[in-house]
């Protein structure tokens, strides 16, 4: 989709001939979907497009079992086996969307639906005061998305097609800022344990009471990541969205019969229309953030049954469980070819979990006086740094094969193995 396509979908409701229309009109015609398939026919399609939907029968008996207090074993199967058909919807519901959308507003809508449930799930382990989960489940998060979801997307993807491109310099761009990100997280980690004034505390636990200078650190942060953010929601979004589309291979490769079969990505045919599409988004994701509570309160039962470390439940088992709609996502669309698209989610939710839920985590801490500061264990802040200079080494190209994806999937797995015995 070019620029111009993309600006007009956004500016006037999809309908570029109705620009002079009031608002109220626009809107109108934008929610009946003139010249796309009706409401009736794009939901007969979501719902009834593929036999596997007939796994979603297990969403009521998730709901069932949770509710009436069945074993943890039968909560855990029936909310697994309801998220897989949800994840499926959810990645079809974007697919569609990125017909009319494009694939950087449609990926950045499917990475802000699959973190809100972040932020609801964050915000509720604050207010109870537990800030250390609060801060492993945010460290999670980024690190599935980047290592495992962005290295299984590029290993399923390799599967298909030997090489996929994406645009490399508006990669970067998103990179760039993870590595920002990181940094303001060994900031007050090195402040913490190298300085006098950070090692002074009155307490046993210092993430309980930080010093007072740590707190002024982390939400001054907090706030500066905000608006660094907003700032590259605008970059991306309205001043350099060309950045931020799937690029053509380098011009020495034109002729190239590998390549040539590499960049044809499967075209998306509309079955259904922008509003319907963006309601079933929504309406999935709100039933999958329910399915995956009760997935996330039955994994911590049966870890304490099976005495599964906690480290190892807050970074690895809650988020891979809390965002498997987003994440099958985009697996999904690198198998389409689409990685564009698998880039924006992936590396798009990092960022969205970096630079916008902690630092809104913090301030709202900061509002009802819990405590909670940008201070991770050393562990914990090397981990992220690793892991954040490897997706920038193989980002840099613009190029993605299943090697690269093996790569990331393997450092996934040894910090995985750490969490268990850390």
């Amino acid at each position: 989709m070019s620029t111009l396509d993309h600006s007009s979908v956004l500016e006037y409701g999809g309908h570029i001939g109705h620009r002079n229309l009031p608002f109220t009109r626009r809107v109108i015609n934008f929610i009946k979907g003139e010249g796309e398939p009706s409401w009736a026919d794009s939901f007969k399609f979501f719902i009834f497009g593929t036999w596997f939907n007939i796994l979603l029968v297990f969403i009521p008996l998730s709901f069932i079992s949770h509710n009436m207090h069945w074993n943890a074993g039968l909560v855990f199967l029936f909310s697994f086996m309801a998220i897989m058909p949800l994840a499926k919807l959810l990645g079809e519901a974007t697919d569609q969307l990125s017909v009319k959308l494009g694939e950087t507003m449609s990926g950045l809508l499917s990475a802000s639906f699959g973190n809100a449930v972040e932020i609801i799930v964050g915000v509720a382990a604050l207010l109870n005061g537990q800030l250390r989960i609060v801060q492993m489940s945010m460290l999670g998060s980024i690190l599935s998305n980047i290592l495992l979801v962005l290295g299984c997307s590029f290993l399923a993807g390799g599967l298909y097609y030997e090489q996929g491109f994406f645009n490399g310099t508006g990669a970067q761009a998103s990179a760039s800022l993870m590595t920002l990100s990181c940094i303001t997280l060994v900031i007050p980690a090195a402040y913490a344990s190298t300085t006098d004034a950070g090692m002074q505390t009155d307490c046993s636990d210092p993430d309980e009471c930080p010093t007072a200078g740590l707190l002024l650190i982390s939400r001054g942060t907090a706030i500066l990541l905000l608006g660094v953010y907003c700032a590259y929601l605008w970059f991306q979004l309205k001043s350099h969205p060309n950045l931020f589309i799937a690029a053509s291979p380098p011009a020495h490769e034109q002729n190239n019969e590998v390549t040539v079969a590499s960049v044809e990505t499967e075209e998306t045919e509309p079955h259904m229309g922008t509003a319907a599409a963006a309601v079933a988004l929504l309406s999935v994701t709100v039933i999958t953030a329910f399915c995956a509570e009760y997935l996330v309160a039955s994994i911590e039962e049966t870890a304490v049954r099976y005495s599964i470390p906690e480290a190892f439940i807050g970074v690895v088992l809650l988020p891979i469980v809390g965002n498997a709609a987003e994440h099958v996502t985009s697996v999904w669309m690198a198998m389409k070819n689409k990685y564009e698209l698998t880039i924006t989610i992936c590396v798009g939710s990092s960022i969205q979990i970096a630079c916008l839920v902690v630092p809104l985590l913090v301030i709202v801490g900061w509002i009802v006086h819990q405590p909670l500061t940008l201070q991770f264990h050393t562990f914990e802040t090397t981990v992220l740094f690793v892991s954040v200079f490897l997706v920038n080494l193989l980002l840099m190209d613009g190029k993605a094969n299943y090697l690269e994806g093996l790569m990331l999937v393997s450092l996934y797995v040894v910090i995985a193995l750490a969490f268990w015995v850390a």
